[in-house]
C-alpha cells in the first residue's frame, strides 16, 4: 500500500525554497533536486517501515546526492512530511515541528 503524500506548510516551504536556490546554481540543478527528493519520498510512501525512527514517530529518509532529509510520520493513511531539510542545519529546528 502506497501512502498519500501531505506536506505541511513549512516543509513545503523548504522543499520550494531549496529548489529555487538550486535552480540558481547551474541549469538543471533545481530539476535534479526535486526528482531526488520527489524519489525519496516516493520510496517512503511505499514503505515507510523501511525507514530508521529518528525522533519520537518521526523517521527519516536521506537523498543520495544532495545533503538533505525528509523527516515524516504516518498518520492515518497519509505520509506526512514534517521537514525537507539540510543535514547541515541545526535539527532542532525541525524538532520543534513535532
Amino acid at each position: 500500500m502506497t501512502f498519500r503524500v501531505v506536506f505541511r506548510r513549512p516543509a513545503k516551504s523548504e522543499f520550494e525554497e531549496e529548489a529555487a536556490w538550486y535552480c540558481e546554481r547551474g541549469p538543471g540543478l533545481g530539476d535534479e533536486f526535486v526528482r531526488e527528493i520527489e524519489q525519496a519520498i516516493a520510496s517512503a510512501a511505499a514503505a515507510p517501515q523501511r525507514y530508521p525512527v529518528v525522533f519520537g514517530d518521526v523517521r527519516r529518509t536521506v537523498a543520495r546526492r544532495f545533503p538533505f532529509a525528509v523527516y515524516f510520520r504516518v498518520r492515518s493513511g497519509a505520509l506526512v512530511i514534517l521537514a525537507v531539510f539540510d543535514g547541515r542545519r541545526n535539527p532542532t529546528i525541525w524538532r520543534r515541528r513535532v
